[in-house]
Protein backbone atom coordinates (compact mmCIF):
# COMPACT_ATOMS: atom_id res chain seq x y z
CA UNK A 1 0.00 0.00 0.00
CA UNK A 2 1.08 3.33 -0.98
CA UNK A 3 2.05 5.78 2.11
CA UNK A 4 0.66 9.28 2.44
CA UNK A 5 4.73 10.49 1.75
CA UNK A 6 4.82 8.66 -1.39
CA UNK A 7 2.20 10.35 -2.77
CA UNK A 8 3.45 13.94 -1.62
CA UNK A 9 6.42 12.84 -3.32
CA UNK A 10 4.78 12.30 -6.62
CA UNK A 11 2.79 15.15 -6.33
CA UNK A 12 6.12 17.88 -5.07
CA UNK A 13 8.39 15.78 -7.95
CA UNK A 14 7.63 18.06 -11.54
CA UNK A 15 9.59 15.34 -13.06
CA UNK A 16 7.81 12.18 -11.09
CA UNK A 17 4.70 13.76 -12.17
CA UNK A 18 5.34 13.36 -15.81
CA UNK A 19 6.73 9.96 -16.01
CA UNK A 20 3.83 8.81 -13.64
CA UNK A 21 1.35 10.53 -16.75
CA UNK A 22 3.64 8.94 -19.23
CA UNK A 23 3.12 5.68 -17.54
CA UNK A 24 -0.43 6.24 -17.51
CA UNK A 25 -0.79 7.05 -20.79
CA UNK A 26 1.12 4.51 -22.38
CA UNK A 27 -0.59 2.15 -20.46
CA UNK A 28 -4.09 2.89 -21.15
CA UNK A 29 -2.84 3.17 -25.16
CA UNK A 30 -1.41 -0.22 -24.59
CA UNK A 31 -4.84 -1.54 -23.02
CA UNK A 32 -6.74 -0.11 -25.41
CA UNK A 33 -4.65 -1.35 -28.76
CA UNK A 34 -4.90 -4.79 -27.17
CA UNK A 35 -8.99 -5.00 -26.48
CA UNK A 36 -10.50 -2.82 -29.54
CA UNK A 37 -9.84 -6.06 -31.42
CA UNK A 38 -12.59 -7.48 -29.96
CA UNK A 39 -15.19 -5.05 -31.39
CA UNK A 40 -13.42 -4.77 -34.64
CA UNK A 41 -13.60 -8.64 -35.18
CA UNK A 42 -17.41 -8.37 -35.78
CA UNK A 43 -17.66 -6.27 -38.44
CA UNK A 44 -14.51 -6.95 -40.25
CA UNK A 45 -14.75 -10.96 -41.50
CA UNK A 46 -18.39 -9.46 -42.85
CA UNK A 47 -16.46 -6.69 -45.03
CA UNK A 48 -13.41 -8.49 -46.12
CA UNK A 49 -15.29 -12.29 -46.44
CA UNK A 50 -12.85 -13.91 -43.79
CA UNK A 51 -12.63 -17.44 -43.10
CA UNK A 52 -12.26 -18.49 -39.38
CA UNK A 53 -8.49 -19.01 -39.97
CA UNK A 54 -8.06 -15.45 -40.94
CA UNK A 55 -10.26 -13.71 -38.79
CA UNK A 56 -7.74 -15.42 -36.14
CA UNK A 57 -4.84 -14.21 -37.92
CA UNK A 58 -6.10 -10.61 -37.06
CA UNK A 59 -4.75 -11.41 -33.03
CA UNK A 60 -1.94 -13.83 -33.94
CA UNK A 61 -0.01 -11.36 -35.95
CA UNK A 62 -0.62 -9.10 -32.94
CA UNK A 63 0.75 -11.63 -30.83
CA UNK A 64 3.39 -12.65 -32.50
CA UNK A 65 4.47 -8.62 -33.06
CA UNK A 66 4.93 -8.90 -29.29
CA UNK A 67 7.13 -11.74 -29.27
CA UNK A 68 9.26 -10.12 -31.37
CA UNK A 69 9.14 -6.55 -29.90
CA UNK A 70 9.35 -8.11 -26.39
CA UNK A 71 12.53 -9.99 -27.56
CA UNK A 72 14.32 -6.27 -29.21
CA UNK A 73 13.00 -4.45 -26.57
CA UNK A 74 15.72 -4.85 -23.80
CA UNK A 75 18.55 -4.33 -26.15
CA UNK A 76 16.99 -1.12 -27.71
CA UNK A 77 16.48 0.22 -24.22
CA UNK A 78 20.31 -0.47 -23.68
CA UNK A 79 20.98 0.90 -26.76
CA UNK A 80 19.26 3.99 -27.97
CA UNK A 81 18.25 4.60 -24.53
CA UNK A 82 15.20 4.17 -22.02
CA UNK A 83 13.68 7.61 -23.39
CA UNK A 84 14.21 7.22 -27.00
CA UNK A 85 13.23 3.81 -26.75
CA UNK A 86 9.14 5.10 -25.33
CA UNK A 87 9.45 7.77 -27.74
CA UNK A 88 9.52 5.35 -30.70
CA UNK A 89 6.74 3.47 -28.87
CA UNK A 90 4.67 6.62 -28.77
CA UNK A 91 5.45 7.58 -32.68
CA UNK A 92 4.84 3.63 -33.87
CA UNK A 93 1.68 3.74 -31.57
CA UNK A 94 0.40 6.64 -33.69
CA UNK A 95 1.82 5.15 -37.45
CA UNK A 96 0.20 1.53 -36.98
CA UNK A 97 -3.10 2.72 -35.41
CA UNK A 98 -3.34 5.00 -38.78
CA UNK A 99 -2.23 1.55 -41.14
CA UNK A 100 -4.70 -0.39 -39.26
CA UNK A 101 -7.27 1.72 -39.66
CA UNK A 102 -6.31 2.19 -43.54
CA UNK A 103 -6.42 -1.70 -44.63
CA UNK A 104 -7.81 -2.71 -47.65
CA UNK A 105 -7.37 -6.65 -47.14
CA UNK A 106 -6.87 -8.76 -44.54
CA UNK A 107 -2.88 -9.26 -45.71
CA UNK A 108 -2.26 -5.29 -45.55
CA UNK A 109 -4.35 -5.65 -41.91
CA UNK A 110 -2.07 -8.54 -40.43
CA UNK A 111 1.04 -6.67 -41.44
CA UNK A 112 -0.23 -3.41 -39.39
CA UNK A 113 -1.28 -5.55 -36.79
CA UNK A 114 1.98 -7.37 -36.59
CA UNK A 115 3.61 -4.03 -35.89
CA UNK A 116 1.20 -3.16 -33.86
CA UNK A 117 2.31 -6.04 -31.59
CA UNK A 118 6.18 -5.43 -32.14
CA UNK A 119 5.18 -1.60 -30.39
CA UNK A 120 3.34 -3.57 -27.74
CA UNK A 121 5.95 -5.88 -27.07
CA UNK A 122 9.06 -3.26 -27.13
CA UNK A 123 6.31 -1.15 -24.33
CA UNK A 124 6.36 -4.46 -22.35
CA UNK A 125 9.79 -4.47 -21.60
CA UNK A 126 10.90 -0.66 -21.59
CA UNK A 127 8.15 1.02 -20.00
CA UNK A 128 8.63 -0.45 -16.17
CA UNK A 129 12.08 -0.10 -17.03
CA UNK A 130 11.67 3.41 -17.41
CA UNK A 131 9.28 4.23 -14.65
CA UNK A 132 11.12 1.84 -11.67
CA UNK A 133 14.59 3.90 -13.15
CA UNK A 134 12.24 7.33 -13.29
CA UNK A 135 10.76 6.73 -9.52
CA UNK A 136 11.94 7.28 -6.05
CA UNK A 137 12.43 4.16 -3.91
CA UNK A 138 9.26 4.70 -1.84
CA UNK A 139 7.38 5.59 -4.68
CA UNK A 140 7.84 2.69 -7.37
CA UNK A 141 5.70 0.14 -6.52
CA UNK A 142 2.85 2.14 -6.85
CA UNK A 143 4.03 4.14 -10.22
CA UNK A 144 4.74 0.16 -11.21
CA UNK A 145 0.95 -0.61 -10.23
CA UNK A 146 -0.35 2.76 -12.32
CA UNK A 147 1.14 1.39 -15.14
CA UNK A 148 -1.17 -2.01 -14.68
CA UNK A 149 -3.84 -0.40 -13.68
CA UNK A 150 -4.14 1.91 -16.68
CA UNK A 151 -3.74 -1.23 -18.66
CA UNK A 152 -6.69 -2.34 -17.64
CA UNK A 153 -8.36 0.95 -17.76
CA UNK A 154 -7.20 0.87 -21.37
CA UNK A 155 -9.33 -2.27 -22.16
CA UNK A 156 -11.99 -1.29 -20.64
CA UNK A 157 -12.18 1.78 -23.05
CA UNK A 158 -11.95 -0.15 -25.91
CA UNK A 159 -15.10 -2.10 -25.50
CA UNK A 160 -16.82 1.88 -24.42
CA UNK A 161 -15.30 3.21 -27.95
CA UNK A 162 -16.21 0.20 -30.46
CA UNK A 163 -19.68 0.10 -28.81
CA UNK A 164 -20.23 3.82 -29.53
CA UNK A 165 -18.57 3.05 -32.94
CA UNK A 166 -20.60 -0.33 -33.60
CA UNK A 167 -23.74 1.02 -34.75
CA UNK A 168 -21.95 2.57 -38.01
CA UNK A 169 -19.75 -0.43 -38.04
CA UNK A 170 -16.89 1.65 -38.07
CA UNK A 171 -14.08 -0.41 -37.17
CA UNK A 172 -11.62 1.94 -38.87
CA UNK A 173 -12.20 4.24 -36.29
CA UNK A 174 -12.17 2.01 -33.50
CA UNK A 175 -8.34 1.16 -34.88
CA UNK A 176 -7.40 4.99 -35.58
CA UNK A 177 -8.65 6.71 -32.46
CA UNK A 178 -5.32 5.47 -30.52
CA UNK A 179 -3.43 8.01 -32.55
CA UNK A 180 -4.56 10.67 -30.87
CA UNK A 181 -3.17 10.01 -27.35
CA UNK A 182 -0.19 8.37 -28.40
CA UNK A 183 0.67 11.33 -30.32
CA UNK A 184 -0.14 13.65 -27.33
CA UNK A 185 2.19 11.71 -25.18
CA UNK A 186 5.14 11.36 -27.69
CA UNK A 187 4.95 15.22 -27.54
CA UNK A 188 5.51 14.66 -23.35
CA UNK A 189 8.12 11.90 -23.95
CA UNK A 190 10.50 14.49 -25.89
CA UNK A 191 10.50 16.88 -23.15
CA UNK A 192 11.71 13.95 -20.52
CA UNK A 193 14.92 13.16 -19.82
CA UNK A 194 16.42 10.04 -19.87
CA UNK A 195 16.73 8.10 -16.39
CA UNK A 196 20.02 7.97 -14.24
CA UNK A 197 20.55 4.57 -14.40
CA UNK A 198 21.23 4.29 -18.17
CA UNK A 199 22.87 7.80 -17.55
CA UNK A 200 25.41 6.25 -15.82
CA UNK A 201 25.81 3.38 -18.27
CA UNK A 202 26.82 6.09 -20.85
CA UNK A 203 29.40 7.19 -18.18
CA UNK A 204 27.35 10.34 -17.81
CA UNK A 205 27.63 10.72 -14.29
CA UNK A 206 27.28 14.15 -13.53
CA UNK A 207 23.48 14.21 -15.80
CA UNK A 208 22.80 11.09 -13.55
CA UNK A 209 23.35 13.14 -10.38
CA UNK A 210 21.31 16.05 -12.13
CA UNK A 211 18.50 14.01 -12.62
CA UNK A 212 18.55 11.88 -9.32
CA UNK A 213 17.75 15.26 -7.22
CA UNK A 214 15.34 15.94 -9.61
CA UNK A 215 13.41 12.84 -9.14
CA UNK A 216 13.91 12.88 -5.33
CA UNK A 217 15.33 16.07 -4.09
CA UNK A 218 15.68 14.73 -0.11
CA UNK A 219 17.85 11.97 -1.59
CA UNK A 220 21.69 11.49 -0.47
CA UNK A 221 23.07 11.97 -4.65
CA UNK A 222 26.08 10.03 -3.80
CA UNK A 223 24.57 7.22 -2.22
CA UNK A 224 22.39 6.85 -5.05
CA UNK A 225 24.54 7.32 -7.94
CA UNK A 226 26.60 4.52 -5.74
CA UNK A 227 24.04 2.12 -5.18
CA UNK A 228 23.33 2.31 -8.99
CA UNK A 229 27.14 1.26 -10.04
CA UNK A 230 27.04 -1.73 -7.44
CA UNK A 231 24.17 -2.73 -8.96
CA UNK A 232 25.27 -2.22 -12.60
CA UNK A 233 28.67 -4.54 -11.48
CA UNK A 234 26.60 -6.66 -10.21
CA UNK A 235 24.40 -7.64 -13.42
CA UNK A 236 27.08 -7.93 -15.30
CA UNK A 237 27.95 -10.94 -13.74
CA UNK A 238 24.91 -12.71 -14.64
CA UNK A 239 25.13 -15.68 -17.47
CA UNK A 240 21.91 -17.30 -18.72
CA UNK A 241 24.38 -20.85 -17.81
CA UNK A 242 23.83 -19.94 -14.27
CA UNK A 243 19.85 -20.28 -14.87
CA UNK A 244 19.82 -23.52 -16.26
CA UNK A 245 22.12 -24.91 -13.45
CA UNK A 246 21.38 -25.43 -9.63
CA UNK A 247 20.33 -23.61 -7.49
CA UNK A 248 18.51 -21.60 -9.43
CA UNK A 249 17.37 -24.13 -12.29
CA UNK A 250 14.14 -24.20 -9.81
CA UNK A 251 13.72 -21.04 -9.98
CA UNK A 252 13.68 -20.45 -13.83
CA UNK A 253 11.80 -23.46 -14.60
CA UNK A 254 8.97 -21.94 -12.41
CA UNK A 255 8.62 -18.83 -13.83
CA UNK A 256 8.52 -20.09 -17.46
CA UNK A 257 5.81 -22.20 -16.32
CA UNK A 258 4.01 -20.16 -14.67
CA UNK A 259 4.23 -17.33 -17.24
CA UNK A 260 3.01 -19.73 -19.78
CA UNK A 261 0.21 -20.39 -17.29
CA UNK A 262 -0.91 -17.31 -16.95
CA UNK A 263 -1.93 -16.83 -20.72
CA UNK A 264 -2.89 -20.77 -21.56
CA UNK A 265 -5.65 -20.67 -19.00
CA UNK A 266 -7.38 -18.14 -21.74
CA UNK A 267 -7.48 -14.29 -20.61
CA UNK A 268 -7.10 -13.47 -24.06
CA UNK A 269 -9.63 -15.24 -25.60
CA UNK A 270 -11.79 -13.34 -23.53
CA UNK A 271 -10.03 -9.97 -24.40
CA UNK A 272 -9.60 -10.64 -28.05
CA UNK A 273 -12.96 -12.34 -27.94
CA UNK A 274 -15.34 -11.43 -25.95
CA UNK A 275 -17.83 -10.62 -28.54
CA UNK A 276 -17.70 -13.45 -30.55
CA UNK A 277 -18.26 -15.52 -27.30
CA UNK A 278 -21.22 -13.72 -26.79
CA UNK A 279 -22.40 -14.28 -29.95
CA UNK A 280 -21.92 -18.00 -30.19
CA UNK A 281 -24.62 -18.21 -27.28
CA UNK A 282 -26.88 -16.74 -28.97
CA UNK A 283 -26.55 -13.05 -27.53
CA UNK A 284 -26.94 -9.87 -29.89
CA UNK A 285 -27.02 -6.38 -30.12
CA UNK A 286 -24.24 -4.16 -29.30
CA UNK A 287 -25.08 -3.96 -25.93
CA UNK A 288 -24.59 -7.61 -24.97
CA UNK A 289 -22.26 -7.96 -26.99
CA UNK A 290 -20.00 -4.80 -26.30
CA UNK A 291 -21.00 -2.77 -23.53
CA UNK A 292 -21.17 -5.86 -21.17
CA UNK A 293 -17.62 -6.32 -21.79
CA UNK A 294 -17.00 -2.91 -21.13
CA UNK A 295 -18.78 -3.76 -17.65
CA UNK A 296 -16.47 -6.59 -16.88
CA UNK A 297 -12.89 -5.00 -17.42
CA UNK A 298 -14.50 -2.29 -15.14
CA UNK A 299 -14.70 -5.53 -12.30
CA UNK A 300 -11.05 -6.26 -13.50
CA UNK A 301 -10.16 -3.22 -12.82
CA UNK A 302 -10.93 -3.15 -9.14
CA UNK A 303 -10.32 -6.20 -8.36
CA UNK A 304 -6.98 -5.17 -9.56
CA UNK A 305 -7.02 -2.30 -6.92
CA UNK A 306 -8.20 -4.92 -4.35
CA UNK A 307 -5.24 -7.08 -4.79
CA UNK A 308 -3.04 -4.32 -4.69
CA UNK A 309 -4.00 -3.24 -1.41
CA UNK A 310 -3.80 -6.55 0.09
CA UNK A 311 -1.21 -8.57 -1.09
CA UNK A 312 1.19 -7.46 1.21
CA UNK A 313 -1.17 -8.34 4.05
CA UNK A 314 -2.30 -11.62 2.73
CA UNK A 315 0.70 -12.94 0.68
CA UNK A 316 1.53 -13.68 -2.65
CA UNK A 317 0.01 -17.51 -2.92
CA UNK A 318 -3.06 -16.67 -1.25
CA UNK A 319 -3.47 -14.08 -3.58
CA UNK A 320 -3.06 -16.45 -6.41
CA UNK A 321 -4.65 -19.08 -5.24
CA UNK A 322 -7.87 -17.24 -4.54
CA UNK A 323 -7.96 -15.91 -7.75
CA UNK A 324 -7.08 -18.90 -9.66
CA UNK A 325 -10.06 -20.67 -7.64
CA UNK A 326 -12.78 -18.05 -9.05
CA UNK A 327 -11.46 -18.86 -12.27
CA UNK A 328 -12.08 -22.55 -11.70
CA UNK A 329 -15.61 -21.83 -10.61
CA UNK A 330 -16.10 -19.37 -13.94
CA UNK A 331 -15.09 -21.54 -16.26
CA UNK A 332 -17.88 -23.92 -14.82
CA UNK A 333 -20.87 -21.44 -15.03
CA UNK A 334 -19.22 -21.03 -18.78
CA UNK A 335 -19.62 -24.70 -19.35
CA UNK A 336 -23.11 -24.87 -17.86
CA UNK A 337 -24.19 -21.90 -20.39
CA UNK A 338 -22.95 -23.90 -23.35
CA UNK A 339 -24.66 -27.31 -21.90
CA UNK A 340 -28.28 -25.61 -21.42
CA UNK A 341 -28.08 -22.81 -24.42
CA UNK A 342 -29.33 -19.10 -23.54
CA UNK A 343 -32.64 -19.19 -22.27
CA UNK A 344 -34.46 -16.82 -19.48
CA UNK A 345 -31.75 -16.35 -16.08
CA UNK A 346 -29.34 -18.62 -17.81
CA UNK A 347 -27.62 -14.95 -20.55
CA UNK A 348 -26.84 -13.36 -16.87
CA UNK A 349 -25.46 -16.45 -16.14
CA UNK A 350 -22.94 -16.04 -18.96
CA UNK A 351 -22.21 -12.55 -17.81
CA UNK A 352 -21.08 -13.68 -14.34
CA UNK A 353 -19.18 -16.67 -15.73
CA UNK A 354 -17.30 -13.80 -17.80
CA UNK A 355 -16.98 -11.17 -15.06
CA UNK A 356 -15.79 -13.80 -12.51
CA UNK A 357 -13.16 -15.27 -15.00
CA UNK A 358 -11.42 -12.00 -15.98
CA UNK A 359 -11.85 -10.42 -12.02
CA UNK A 360 -10.29 -13.70 -11.06
CA UNK A 361 -7.51 -13.51 -13.67
CA UNK A 362 -6.66 -9.73 -12.89
CA UNK A 363 -7.14 -10.27 -8.81
CA UNK A 364 -4.60 -13.03 -8.92
CA UNK A 365 -2.21 -13.75 -12.00
CA UNK A 366 -3.00 -10.40 -13.30
CA UNK A 367 -1.89 -8.43 -9.91
CA UNK A 368 1.31 -10.78 -9.31
CA UNK A 369 2.67 -11.86 -12.50
CA UNK A 370 5.86 -9.59 -12.66
CA UNK A 371 6.36 -10.05 -8.85
CA UNK A 372 7.04 -13.47 -9.05
CA UNK A 373 9.40 -12.68 -12.02
CA UNK A 374 11.39 -9.56 -9.88
CA UNK A 375 11.69 -11.54 -6.88
CA UNK A 376 12.79 -15.15 -7.77
CA UNK A 377 16.10 -14.38 -8.93
CA UNK A 378 19.00 -12.80 -7.07
CA UNK A 379 19.90 -9.02 -8.90
CA UNK A 380 22.63 -10.55 -11.48
CA UNK A 381 19.64 -12.96 -13.15
CA UNK A 382 16.72 -10.87 -12.59
CA UNK A 383 15.98 -9.00 -15.76
CA UNK A 384 16.77 -12.52 -17.86
CA UNK A 385 14.18 -14.05 -15.54
CA UNK A 386 11.74 -11.80 -15.76
CA UNK A 387 12.69 -12.18 -19.93
CA UNK A 388 12.27 -15.53 -19.41
CA UNK A 389 8.94 -15.66 -17.97
CA UNK A 390 7.65 -12.70 -20.57
CA UNK A 391 8.74 -15.32 -23.56
CA UNK A 392 6.49 -18.26 -21.88
CA UNK A 393 3.60 -15.64 -20.97
CA UNK A 394 3.36 -14.54 -24.94
CA UNK A 395 3.97 -17.75 -26.54
CA UNK A 396 1.10 -19.25 -24.38
CA UNK A 397 -0.56 -15.52 -25.91
CA UNK A 398 0.08 -16.53 -29.50
CA UNK A 399 -1.07 -20.07 -28.76
CA UNK A 400 -4.30 -18.59 -27.96
CA UNK A 401 -4.67 -16.21 -30.34
CA UNK A 402 -3.87 -18.90 -33.23
CA UNK A 403 -6.37 -21.65 -31.73
CA UNK A 404 -9.06 -20.25 -29.76
CA UNK A 405 -11.69 -19.62 -32.60
CA UNK A 406 -10.91 -22.73 -34.30
CA UNK A 407 -11.60 -24.88 -31.49
CA UNK A 408 -14.20 -23.19 -30.38
CA UNK A 409 -15.71 -23.57 -33.58
CA UNK A 410 -14.67 -27.35 -33.74
CA UNK A 411 -15.36 -28.85 -30.65
CA UNK A 412 -17.58 -26.32 -28.94
CA UNK A 413 -18.31 -24.34 -25.87
CA UNK A 414 -18.50 -26.99 -23.19
CA UNK A 415 -15.24 -29.30 -24.46
CA UNK A 416 -13.35 -25.43 -24.76
CA UNK A 417 -14.17 -24.61 -21.73
CA UNK A 418 -13.56 -27.32 -19.89
CA UNK A 419 -10.14 -27.33 -21.39
CA UNK A 420 -9.25 -24.26 -20.05
CA UNK A 421 -11.42 -25.66 -16.69
CA UNK A 422 -8.65 -28.43 -16.19
CA UNK A 423 -5.90 -26.09 -17.12
CA UNK A 424 -6.76 -23.74 -13.83
CA UNK A 425 -6.70 -26.56 -12.32
CA UNK A 426 -3.57 -27.60 -13.02
CA UNK A 427 -2.41 -23.99 -12.63
CA UNK A 428 -3.69 -24.17 -8.83
CA UNK A 429 -1.40 -27.45 -8.08
CA UNK A 430 1.30 -25.84 -9.40
CA UNK A 431 1.15 -22.76 -7.72
CA UNK A 432 0.09 -24.74 -4.18
CA UNK A 433 3.47 -26.88 -4.67
CA UNK A 434 5.76 -24.45 -6.50
CA UNK A 435 5.04 -21.01 -5.65
CA UNK A 436 7.37 -19.50 -2.52
CA UNK A 437 5.65 -17.68 -0.14
CA UNK A 438 8.14 -14.14 -0.37
CA UNK A 439 5.76 -11.49 1.60
CA UNK A 440 8.20 -10.03 4.54
CA UNK A 441 11.23 -11.22 2.87
CA UNK A 442 13.73 -9.10 1.77
CA UNK A 443 15.10 -10.01 -1.92
CA UNK A 444 18.47 -10.67 -0.70
CA UNK A 445 17.06 -13.54 1.41
CA UNK A 446 14.96 -14.75 -1.34
CA UNK A 447 17.68 -16.70 -2.68
CA UNK A 448 17.94 -19.04 -0.07
CA UNK A 449 14.40 -20.78 -0.84
CA UNK A 450 16.02 -21.88 -3.92
CA UNK A 451 19.37 -22.85 -2.38
CA UNK A 452 17.87 -25.28 -0.19
CA UNK A 453 16.33 -27.30 -2.63
CA UNK A 454 12.68 -25.17 -2.89
CA UNK A 455 11.65 -24.70 0.93
CA UNK A 456 12.51 -21.65 3.26
CA UNK A 457 15.59 -22.66 5.84
CA UNK A 458 14.70 -24.12 9.39
CA UNK A 459 17.03 -21.63 11.11
CA UNK A 460 16.54 -17.55 9.58
CA UNK A 461 19.24 -16.25 7.54
CA UNK A 462 20.94 -13.02 8.57
CA UNK A 463 19.26 -11.54 6.16
CA UNK A 464 15.57 -12.53 6.80
CA UNK A 465 14.09 -10.11 9.13
CA UNK A 466 10.50 -11.59 9.55
CA UNK A 467 10.95 -15.50 8.94
CA UNK A 468 8.00 -15.86 11.47
CA UNK A 469 5.52 -14.41 8.79
CA UNK A 470 6.36 -16.96 6.37
CA UNK A 471 5.63 -20.21 5.60
CA UNK A 472 6.52 -22.69 2.67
Amino acid sequence: MTDTSALRSIRQSGLTRKVALSAAAIGVIYGYDTGVVAGALLFIPKEMHLSTSETSSIATTLAVGMIVGAIAGGRLADVAGRRRTMIGVGIGYVAFAVLSALAQGIVFLDIARFLVGVTVGVSLVTAPVFIAESSPARTRGAMLVSYQVATVAGIMVSYLVDYALAGAAAWRWMFALSAFPAAAITFVLLRLPDTPRWYVMRGQQDEAAKIIAQIDPDTDVDSELNDIRTALATERGGAIREMIRPPYRRATLFVIGLGFLIQITGINAIIYFTPLIFKKMGLSGNTALLLIPALVQFAALLATLVAVRIVDRVGRRRVLLIGISVMVVANALMIAVFAAGLSGGLSSLAFIGVLLFTAGFDFGFGALVWVYASESFPASLRAKGSAAMLAADLVGNLIIAQFFLSVLGRIGGVWTFSIFLGLAVVSFGYVAAFAPETKGRPLEAIRTYWENGGRWPTEPTGADLRPAEVSR
